[in-house]
């Protein structure tokens, strides 16, 4: 008998237009506008499960038998959705970064600051002239070998991005959070301020893989606090 806790998937290919194949032919202010796109979706399929009461592990049954207090039909084809546009999503932030290596590495030839300023795996670009995000977040401790180290992260960093999280949805951090579990083992764009000097301040762009068994408690090895 089929798990009635776990959501009707179809094993046909998803009807959503997001996909390697396709995102990679997109500009980048066409995936911007389809990751507006995709978050706002994915947040109203939210709403529809917290009307319910329930999330996307909330048990479905009760004693051996689907329950009579919620709509248990609705409930597994909003998890569907969910899930469709979470792959969806994921696809899209690979694309995003994609074309953001890209524009780094044709700027790296013109800028001015050494190689030696890349200091952790998986740094990109010092000193990125941007319109940035105010920080919503900061580094409070990281631990040696940890997902968060190799990025290179480090302790007194300020946050203004966490993949799609930011100063004005962030929600206590929870979003952060949210984008970890929905990332495991995919990179994570993190946009960060670092102190360089008394009167200065690196912008960095930093590559984050959240993963479990790496040695340590969660999935990144850092303590964040919010600002």
């Amino acid at each position: 008998m089929d798990n009635i806790h776990a959501p009707t998937v179809p094993s046909g290919p998803s009807s959503r237009p997001i996909t390697n194949g396709n995102a990679k032919h997109l500009s980048f202010a066409e995936l911007s506008q389809k990751k507006g796109n995709l978050e706002a979706e994915l947040k109203a399929l939210g709403g529809v499960l917290d009307s319910h009461g329930v999330n996307m592990d909330t048990p479905l049954t009760r004693d051996g038998f689907p329950r009579a207090d919620i709509d248990v039909a609705q409930i597994r084809t909003t998890r569907a959705k969910i899930i469709h546009l979470r792959n969806d999503y994921k696809d899209l932030m690979n694309a995003i970064e994609k074309h953001l290596h890209e524009h780094f590495a044709s700027l790296q030839d013109a800028d001015d600051q050494p190689a030696a300023a890349r200091t952790g795996a998986g740094m990109m670009g010092d000193s990125i002239q941007q319109t940035l995000d105010e920080p919503f977040a900061k580094v409070n401790s990281v631990v040696p070998g940890s997902p968060a180290y190799t990025a290179g992260l480090k302790a007194g960093d300020e946050i203004r991005n966490f993949g799609y999280v930011n100063k004005a949805n962030h929600d206590g951090l929870k979003k952060v959070a949210e984008c970890v579990q929905g990332n495991e083992n995919q990179n994570i764009l993190v946009k960060i301020s670092r102190p360089a000097e008394a009167t200065r301040r690196q912008e960095l762009h930093l590559m984050l893989t959240p993963r479990q068994n790496w040695g340590g408690r969660g999935m990144l090895g850092c303590h964040i606090l919010p600002i």
